[in-house]
This record gives structure tokens, sequence and C-alpha cells, in this order.
């Protein structure tokens, strides 16, 4: 079991506009599919909210300490950072931390890997960007060309000596 980070990035580190993402490639969605299928995702609510449902063949982790959602199969929610790590101990398979930024920012310290969708525009009036250091810990270690100028670039953490 292994703790991802997964984002879709532009240029100008943006990842969202108004709630969702600012650009739409298929190539990059069905990327997104078969990489987290069969796991745990966690998102805020934020992110839970623009989706709008569940994401079929995957367990939908919400992480939130205000918001409520309608409980449904598939889906839980949680409160704490602590919780989703304890909660992770229990599963088969990898757990994708998918966003927003504060999701992002929350899990920083135990994502073990990062998959990084790299899109090939600068979103001007984007309202949620990633911090220009989020891999500074981070060497690259695999690329793949989806087509259509996106690059996914596979980022596992540094070994830190002693």
């Amino acid at each position: 079991m292994a703790i991802i980070g997964i984002v879709a990035i532009a240029k100008n580190y943006a990842i969202g506009k108004d709630e969702k993402l600012p650009w739409h490639y298929s190539s990059d969605l069905k990327f997104f599919k078969q990489t987290t299928t069969g796991n745990a995702i966690v998102m805020g609510f934020n992110t839970w909210k623009s989706l709008g449902r569940p994401l079929p063949n995957r367990l939908n982790i919400v992480l939130s300490r205000s918001g409520n959602i309608e409980p449904r199969p598939g889906v839980l929610l949680t409160r704490s950072k602590e919780e989703v790590l304890e909660l992770s101990r229990y599963l088969k398979g990898d757990v994708f931390i998918i966003g927003g930024a504060r999701t992002f920012e929350t899990f920083a310290d135990v994502i073990e890997k990062w998959i990084v969708t790299e899109i090939p525009e600068t979103v001007e009036d984007a309202d949620v960007f990633m911090p220009g250091d989020f891999l500074n810990a981070f060497e690259t270690v695999d690329s793949l060309d989806l087509g259509d100028g996106l690059l996914v670039k596979t980022f596992h953490r540094k070994a830190v000596l002693m």
C-alpha cells in the first residue's frame, strides 16, 4: 500500500478554476481512471462537490472537518488525516490523494509518490494552484506521453541520507 498524490497541473501550477478542472483532455481522464480504479481515492469536500457522484470501482474517501455528505455505498466521510491513515492500514490497494489544494497540503508529508500530468497550458484566471516547490523532495523516475502535449511524470520521494 502506497500513498500517492495524483494531479494534473498547468504550466503556471494551476489545478482548478470555479471548483472544476480548467481543461478537458480525455486521454488524461482515461489515464486517471485506469490508474486509480480498484484503489481508494481521497478528496476534500470541494472536490467531492465538484465530482457530484462517487467515482465507480474505487473507495471514495471524503475528508472534511465540518461538511456532511449523504451516505452512499463506496463513500466514506472522514474528519482527519489521521483517520484516513488509520483506515489505509486496512485497505488492499493504494491510496490516491486526488485534491484539492488543501488536501494535497494536508498529506504532503506522507505522500511517497506523485503522478503529475503536465498540461500544456497556462490558466491565467485559475483560482487554485499547487505550490511551486511541492516536488522539491522528489525525483523523476518515469514519464509517459499521453499525446495532445500531455506528459505524465512519476516522482518518488528522495531517500533521506542519515
